[in-house]
């Protein structure tokens, strides 16, 4: 999944809600029923006892990444293409949308913006070298291929797909019925253009000794059984990489974030001045942090 695939209905339907609720209309009924009404307060505080303190760190951390970086609708409108050309076009684009809890485009944009606040923060100051930039390209993408693949999870129902395609099988609607690549299934099993390092060493090593057009023997992974088709390849020029590899390596030297927030909340000098968010905040940031799970490749 794309790191941009994270849902945002209830941050933003909770930022809504705090920022419209006043004491005029705390009394206005939003539920009617025989059993009783449920007021606008009531609902504020049960969803500020429940998720309060996350969706105000939120607001705070956002607060005090715009006073000092600045992100602008051109920056993010192209980062919404890039999403848009890597998922396929509009009806695909929609509908992870909607798989992801987002309601509209306008949702999206904002937690784009939130990931380029950080971005930019976490990135300022990191310098890198052509040298740097060239090494890695040379590694990882010079030589792309695009591949489709159909993933199960067993030798035996592999071979029985193999068969099928075998006997003149078409390989795309193959990949919808038999794979269980949720990412790629939908689209016949094509996984796009990539390079070195993107997928999983077993799946690396068979994709890019294949000619254009052909189809590989079982291949076997973690996530299970793959039979791989190369559908083109391509030399790419350093220029056309350069932005994207310059990103990938600010990223893998980028300060910890969570350290720039701290800082960047003492120069504001940020009151929380609702007692029960507060002790809450408190609490929470006494905690030891959980250790992050490592992420896997495709």
């Amino acid at each position: 999944m794309k790191k941009w695939m994270l849902s945002l209905g209830l941050t933003a339907g909770l930022i809504s809600l705090s920022a419209c609720n006043n004491a005029g209309a705390d009394s206005e009924a939003i539920v009617e029923s025989k059993a009783g009404d449920i007021t606008k307060e009531q609902f504020y505080n049960k969803m500020k006892e429940q998720y309060g303190d996350q969706v105000l760190n939120q607001m705070i951390d956002e607060m005090v990444l715009e006073d000092k970086y600045k992100v602008t609708d051109k920056e993010i409108d192209k980062e919404i293409d890039k999403i848009k050309e890597e998922l396929g076009g509009e009806d695909a684009f929609k509908q992870a949308l909607e798989q992801n809890g987002l309601s509209d485009e306008k949702q999206l944009k904002e937690r784009v913006k939130s990931m380029l606040l950080n971005e930019k923060a976490a990135t300022e100051g990191v310098k890198i070298s052509e040298d740097e930039m060239k090494k890695v390209f040379e590694e990882k993408y010079k030589t792309e291929v695009k591949a489709s693949h159909i993933l199960v999870d067993d030798e035996k129902t592999a071979k029985e797909v193999q068969k099928k395609l075998n006997d003149g099988g078409d390989f795309a609607k193959l990949a919808e019925e038999y794979s269980k690549d949720p990412g790629s299934k939908s689209k016949g099993g094509d996984l796009g253009f990539f390079g070195k390092g993107a997928m999983v060493p077993e799946f690396e090593k068979v994709a890019f000794t294949l000619d254009k057009g052909e189809t590989s023997d079982l291949v076997k992974s973690d996530y299970g059984v793959h039979i791989i088709k190369v559908t083109d390849k391509r030399e790419n020029k350093f220029e056309d990489k350069k932005e994207q590899v310059e990103q990938e390596l600010k990223q893998q030297k980028a300060k910890p974030i969570t350290e720039i927030l701290e800082n960047l909340r003492k120069k504001a000098d940020v009151k929380i001045k609702d007692k029960e968010l507060k002790e809450k905040i408190e609490k929470k940031a006494e905690q030891p942090q959980q250790p992050a799970m490592p992420q896997q490749q495709q």
